[in-house]
């Protein structure tokens, strides 16, 4: 039951509703009383000079005077009273949108103008729309857009932005002319299409509208990836509908379109869309450097990010660039700049204003859009109305499926079936559509009243049909919801770090992904633009940083505004009040006590012995390497040794070759005694002397010299041993033997031997240590 308070408001309501459809036209019927006195007194001076005074007029009427200010003020005070009074009634609002009941109220205002029989005002004015109403919404968009997910899924929505709506637009004009086309034998008004008229009309109805969007959308509280797909397509959209528009208005009236045309057409769209984006970006890196020096003078910051803003909109419609495009870069762009020079109170301005803003424009244009279709002109045909709705619909689907099928085969998260349909079911159209249709001119484009019709016609199918449903669909379907988790500083870490792991992997696999890209923006940006654009010492301090004190500034805002928290002491505070406040003085610290009282001398050292080896282990295993270096650690143990065992190695091959040159010595002649016996004992029978001349001298080889091919070198042998253990083993090096094995001559003391070589990737503990053992014993 309604308390009396909610009564009162909705009478005032009521008055001003009657007053806004009542008192212009009354003021519109009435004669202008000072006008007329004085057109009576110029008369009368110019007949006879016989002038006679007239009582001074203690109270009169001008209202031609403050007609369009006090219509526009009535309009808002209207919108405003209408958006606060649905949300009295939780019941009417959460079933119907809250675009459905502004819609019906422009209808109510209509009517009520066209009973009494006065023309209804051309309030949905296309200048009005795209330069009072359309601006404030498409800021506020921009200035608070999520730019993390929306770059993470630009490419998804370029895909359906770009490429959905010229499906749309053509495969709408398409068979909406060849639906015209039939039945030749009975003519009809729609046999005077041509292609291009029904091109433009499918251009202009195929955009999904942002406005729309947003007042459905913020509603139903979609998950964040559904509603940033949806949402940027309507924005991104902007640049295909414009180079649409007037590709098709310019060659309508010609009949033709030749390739060049079609050329002329992709370079016009590149140059919309990238101009339109450079625009804004100028703008805000403008805004952004003003907004360094205004420490002094606080109460115009705001007024900067207002101005820049719409200088940028109007910059981009004056070259035909997209200006919904240069508001969403101006406002992406100056936000993480302006916010670090601005003082809090000039962004709490700024927040506030923007969606006070547009949330009355978003008001006005849907009962705007209501009054406008009651002012007509229509022209209704059933068959190209029907047509114009459903193919709409399929379009839809069939683009979303089609693109979604190519979409999913690049995307990590795909988009599922639920998803699919949301998207689908969420391409709304509203006064952006209706705006463009209105600025057709009559004479290029005879049908002009039958495309409103059906314009207005598939706004009020999306708006009310499919936006009234949505809501019951996603909770059929279990749609995943927005969740309202207030960011952390531990989130913030995390995600920070999960960047740079991510850029770390990219750089190692030799992929420059976006993560690449993003970590070298981001450099540039620290390196360079902050120092430019952000005054004092904020241009240094680490994001992280920065949005710790963001953080902490917003929870004692908070905590101030709730009224919980301590309760803060007076300017001249009470001696209780000094004592609750102060501290109290802690006793004096007794001298320190040991931590292990309890445990011998011998028993700690030992404890400590144990830790000190252990720890020191852990440094040496535990050392950094990259995929450029990954070589044995020179300081390894096994690997010194090794290194050791090397030199010595070297060492005694070089005093081999020194020993070679001055102790070989010279080999028995062959008729030797000696060297008969041993002929004699191998082969007796084939023992022969050989006479030798004596002309011809000989090198004589001892078979003990290392020159001898059947000397033993013992650095070969060596060697290979070396190499067929390494074959065997691998890089697994072991001990040499014990103790109790028998020790060669050639071999090296072992007492500094007993170390175990370890793998040089074990990372466990050394074998002479049990595993099983306790740490402390």
């Amino acid at each position: 039951r309604a308390s009396l308070p909610e009564r009162g408001l909705l009478l005032l309501m009521v008055l001003v509703f009657l007053e806004g459809s009542v008192l212009p036209l009354g003021a519109a019927s009435s004669p202008d009383v000072t006008h007329q006195a004085n057109s009576d007194n110029h008369i009368v001076k110019e007949a006879g000079h016989n002038f006679t005074k007239k009582p001074f007029p203690v109270l009169s009427l001008d209202y031609h005077h403050i007609q369009a200010p006090f219509e526009i003020s009535l309009w808002v005070l209207l919108a405003s009273l209408m958006k606060l009074g649905f949300h009295l009634i939780p019941r009417l609002s959460g079933i119907v949108p809250e675009s459905c009941l502004l819609i019906v109220v422009g209808l109510l205002v209509g009517g009520l103008i066209k009973l009494a029989g006065e023309q209804v005002p051309p309030v949905l004015d296309s200048r009005l729309f795209f330069l009072c109403l359309l601006p404030p919404i498409i800021l506020d968009a921009g200035y608070f857009l999520p730019i993390r997910p929306f770059m993470e899924n630009l490419g998804t929505i370029l895909m359906f932005a770009v490429v959905g709506t010229l499906w749309n637009a053509f495969f709408v004009g398409g068979l909406l002319y060849a639906v015209c086309q039939i039945q030749p034998g009975n003519p009809s008004i729609l046999h005077q299409l041509e292609l291009l008229p029904c091109l433009l009309f499918g251009s202009i109805i195929s955009a999904v509208d942002p406005v729309a969007v947003l007042a459905v959308f913020e509603e139903i509280h979609i998950n964040e990836l559904l509603h940033i797909l949806v949402f940027g397509e309507s924005l991104l959209n902007d640049a295909v509908t414009v180079v649409l528009y007037h590709l098709f208005e310019e060659y309508a009236g010609v009949g033709s379109v030749t390739v060049m045309d079609v050329f002329l057409g992709i370079i016009s769209f590149l140059v919309v869309a990238v101009g339109g984006v450079l625009v804004g970006a100028i703008y805000g890196i403008l805004a952004a450097f003003t907004s360094r020096f205004t420490s002094h003078t606080r109460v115009i910051e705001p007024l900067f990010v207002f101005v820049y803003s719409y200088m940028a909109y109007l910059s981009a419609e004056m070259f035909h660039l997209s200006g919904i495009m240069s508001l969403i870069a101006c406002g992406a762009v100056m936000r993480p700049y302006v916010e670090a020079n601005i003082s809090h109170k000039s962004h709490t301005t700024i927040k506030y204003f923007l969606k006070m803003w547009s949330s009355v424009s978003e008001t006005l244009i849907f009962i705007f859009l209501g009054v406008a279709t009651v002012e007509g002109p229509h022209n209704w045909n059933w068959t190209f109305v029907t047509v114009t709705v459903i193919l709409c619909l399929v379009a839809r689907v069939i683009g979303v499926v089609g693109l979604t099928y190519v979409i999913n085969k690049f995307r990590i998260v795909k988009l599922t079936t639920k998803d699919q349909f949301i998207v689908a079911y969420g391409g709304l159209r509203g006064a952006i559509a209706f705006s463009l249709g209105f600025l057709l001119n009559k004479d290029h484009f005879p049908l002009r009243d039958m495309f409103l019709t059906a314009i207005i016609t598939v706004i009020f199918f999306t708006v009310f049909v499919q936006g009234m449903t949505i809501k019951p669909l996603v909770e059929l379907l279990a749609v995943k919801k927005k969740q309202e988790a207030k960011r952390s500083i531990n989130e913030e870490i995390h995600t920070q770090f999960l960047d740079h792991l991510l850029t770390g992997i990219e750089d190692i696999c030799g992929h420059y992904g976006h993560h690449h890209w993003k970590d070298k923006l981001n450099r540039f940006n620290k390196k360079y633009v902050k120092k430019c654009l952000i005054a004092g010492e904020r241009s240094k301090e680490p994001q992280l940083i920065a949005f710790y004190h963001k953080m902490e500034m917003k929870q004692a805002i908070e905590l101030v505004e709730s009224g919980g928290g301590v309760k803060l002491p007076s300017a001249m505070p009470s001696a209780v009040s000094m004592q609750n406040i102060q501290p109290k003085k802690l006793p004096p610290a007794k001298p320190a006590e040991r931590a292990l009282s309890n445990l011998p001398k011998g028993r700690e050292e030992e404890i400590r012995k144990i830790l000190r080896s252990n720890l020191q282990r852990t440094r040496q295993r535990l050392r950094s390497y990259n995929r450029h270096t990954l070589l044995a650690d020179p300081y390894e143990d096994g690997l010194g040794d090794l290194l050791i065992k090397k030199q010595k190695m070297i060492e005694l091959e070089r005093k081999i070759k020194d020993m070679n040159n001055y102790l070989t010595v010279p080999a028995a002649p062959p008729d030797s005694p000696t060297m008969c016996r041993a002929r004699l004992a191998s082969d007796p029978q084939a023992y022969s002397m050989k006479p030798e001349p004596d002309s011809v001298p000989t090198i004589q080889v001892d078979l003990a010299s290392p020159q001898s091919p059947d000397s033993v070198n013992l650095m070969d042998e060596f060697r290979r041993a070396e190499q067929q253990h390494e074959e065997d083993q691998g890089l697994m090096m072991k001990p040499p033997s014990g103790e109790s094995g028998p020790k060669k001559p050639g071999e090296e003391d072992g007492s500094r031997e007993h170390k175990l070589m370890r793998c040089l990737s074990d990372p466990g503990p050394s074998a002479d240590e049990d595993e099983d053992e306790p740490f402390l014993p």
